[in-house]
């Protein structure tokens, strides 16, 4: 692990026992995060190129881009401390007031784009509306009038624009809101016909799916709460009765976004853009500053200092104080295809906390422990389909996914798997994303290409069990098998009942958690079980309870394809063409876990019995029974 590259104040064990963070730590890695972007500035500070990958809307944009994510944080921090009647850092003011008035300016050289239909900069210039409403006493009222003017001009080119698809219809509804709080030009049928987008996307329980379809992540935190909880901060008393709807649900989805935590701060590595890393703590900050957190202010601080520390640790920023594309160090696959360097600093939304007073109880209470370390825990989410199950003696959240994923001509790593956490990433690099083997069930043809998880239907989620359908389609050809699956949670153990006749020269394979490191992680296999371990002791293991027959397991090595470390192993089991069981059931433990795995021992103690008409019966080591049953 690399040492911090941020110079931070010493630890406050008495106030943050679990980080030792305090304010002023959240301050010096913001100011860290500012300054660092001074060398990549155009020379009138209205773009900030950074070095790395570009996008593919070139130069220009990515700049623009720079400076939007740069002048949010700017904003927070400006805002924070004005707001609690400190000093406000007269550098950041001219810094960004003079960007602004360069950006606009169409004959300097370093001009905005202007605003076009469905275009990517629609979501800077929504950053840069927040930024402006935010800072509005320091920033806003002080530019000259001919300033504001150019401003509200470029902006007005959302106004009747047709917007972005899924969360990108929140970007107009924000910036007109903006514009009409400044007199501007606006039209009130965009701003609701972006929200009522929201209506459409709701799936209850706090959680909103990303556009149509299933498409659940983080992006339920950093844009699908964010947007409409800062558009009532805009619109006040005419949000038309939104702001309560909003901040409803907002507290019902945080009365489960800790248990997406581990124990070291770690998100659930899970999702698209995860390049945006700690943005994931955006909505616990919201629901104090709106007054609906239904979480301990103490709880709230610990939640989103323990996930910036968790990154801070591993060396986030780096040593020239930069976010890289990905997430310890570069790993592009953890970002979108098209992000460029400056997708990153969407992070700062994290910063959301320092728009609150320096004397807000989240700042001066005392921090209060995350669920995962208080007890173990099962927790299901019945609208995205998740199960997530923690446990206290290593700190580490699953992910048991049976209701998220699009509809894309191969599976997306991030979104499409069984199982994700906050200590494993997925195999995301090639040629590991093609072989699909880590927290698949794939049926396999002659050639050994694995089906993909298509079309998946949830069809249960309550207490430790969840259960879904998808549909498993051999790629190149047009044949498909039905198959369902079941995950029942037991500690950190999950067993997997799956449900499927493949044909005669079908293979079947189920792969576990990868697990990554800086060295090879060791693996092990024997009659029924592989397991692989890390250095540092966090194991993997499938181990076969029924329908996969004597052989050994296998894990498959990679190189590069994992986000936490550069040499990663899968262990994984399979079934050969024209062996499968007649039944079409097959019963598989699966283990990620810090403690001692023995799958030798796990296969006899965890019995599995499977009845005439195909109903499973799991009884685990303490006698605690299951029956599974088809749907």
């Amino acid at each position: 692990m690399p040492a911090p590259y941020v110079e931070l104040p010493p630890p406050d064990p008495v106030l943050s026992p679990r980080t030792g963070w305090t304010r002023a730590h959240w301050e010096a890695l913001a100011d860290r995060l500012l300054d660092a972007l001074v060398p990549y500035a155009t020379p009138g500070l209205a773009q900030y190129r950074l070095p790395g990958r570009g996008s593919p809307w070139g130069l220009v944009l990515d700049g623009l881009e720079g400076f939007a994510h740069s002048f949010l944080l700017a904003s927070f921090r400006i805002a924070g401390s004005g707001g609690s009647g400190g000093e406000v850092d007269s550098r950041l003011l001219e810094r960004y007031a003079r960007g602004l008035t360069t950006g606009t300016d169409r004959d300097s050289g370093e001009a905005w784009p202007p605003l076009t239909d469905s275009s990517p900069q629609m979501a800077h210039a929504a950053s840069i509306a927040i930024g402006l409403h935010e800072s509005r006493r320091w920033i806003w009222s002080a530019l000259d009038p001919d300033v504001q003017e150019r401003i509200v001009d470029w902006l007005w080119g959302f106004v009747g624009r047709r917007a972005p698809e899924g969360h990108g219809a929140l970007f107009q509804a924000v910036a007109e809101q903006f514009l009409a709080s400044v007199g501007g030009p606006y039209r009130q049928e965009d701003i609701d016909g972006g929200l009522d987008r929201l209506e459409d996307w709701y799936a209850g329980g706090g959680w909103y799916t990303d556009g149509d379809g299933r498409v659940f992540d983080h992006a339920n935190s950093w844009a699908l709460h964010l947007y409409p909880m800062l558009w009532t901060r805009m619109a006040g008393e005419r949000d038309a009765g939104r702001g309560l709807v909003y901040r409803r649900r907002l507290a019902e989805f945080l009365a489960v976004h800790p248990y997406l935590f581990g124990a070291d701060g770690a998100p659930v590595h899970h999702g698209r853009s995860l390049a945006h890393r700690f943005a994931a703590v955006a909505p616990v900050w919201l629901g104090a500053l709106e007054g609906c957190s239904p979480l301990p202010p103490g709880q709230t601080r610990r939640l989103a200092s323990g996930a910036v520390r968790h990154f801070v640790e591993r060396g986030v920023p780096d040593a020239r104080g930069l976010l890289p594309l990905g997430w310890y160090g570069t790993f592009l696959p953890a970002a979108r295809p098209t992000s460029a360097l400056a997708s990153s600093y969407a992070a700062v939304k994290a910063f959301l906390g320092l728009l609150l007073p320096a004397d807000h109880p989240v700042w001066t209470e005392p921090e209060r422990p995350l669920p995962v370390e208080e007890s173990d825990h099962c927790t299901a989410v019945p609208a995205p389909g998740w199960l997530l199950h923690g446990t206290r003696n290593d700190g580490i959240v699953r992910l048991v996914n049976h209701g998220s994923g699009p509809e894309l001509p191969e599976d997306e790593p991030h979104l499409a798997k069984f199982g994700y956490s906050t200590a494993s990433g997925p195999e995301a690099g090639s040629p590991s994303r093609q072989r699909n083997v880590d927290g698949h069930l794939a049926l396999l043809s002659p050639d050994d290409a694995p089906s993909h998880r298509r079309g998946i239907r949830l069809l249960r989620c309550s207490g430790r069990l969840a259960a879904s359908r998808h549909t498993a389609q051999l790629p190149g050809t047009a044949v498909e098998f039905g198959v369902e699956s079941t995950s029942v949670v037991h500690g950190p153990w999950e067993v997997r009942v799956h449900r499927v006749r493949p044909r005669a020269g079908v293979a079947v394979r189920e792969g576990g958690y990868a697990v990554a490191d800086e060295t090879r992680p060791a693996a092990e296999g024997g009659p029924g079980w592989a397991l692989a371990r890390t250095a540092d002791g966090l194991t993997s293991a499938v181990v076969a309870l029924y329908g996969w027959g004597e052989d050994t397991g296998v894990v498959a090595r990679a190189a590069e394809a994992n986000a936490f470390g550069p040499h990663s192993a899968t262990p994984y089991l399979r079934r050969a063409a024209g062996s499968s069981d007649r039944r079409g059931v097959y019963v598989t433990l699966l283990v990620l876990s810090r403690d001692a795995v023995h799958p030798g021992a796990l296969r006899e103690a965890v019995e599995c019995a499977v009845a005439d008409d195909d109903e499973v019966r799991i009884t685990f080591p303490d006698g605690d029974t299951v029956v599974v049953r088809a749907a």
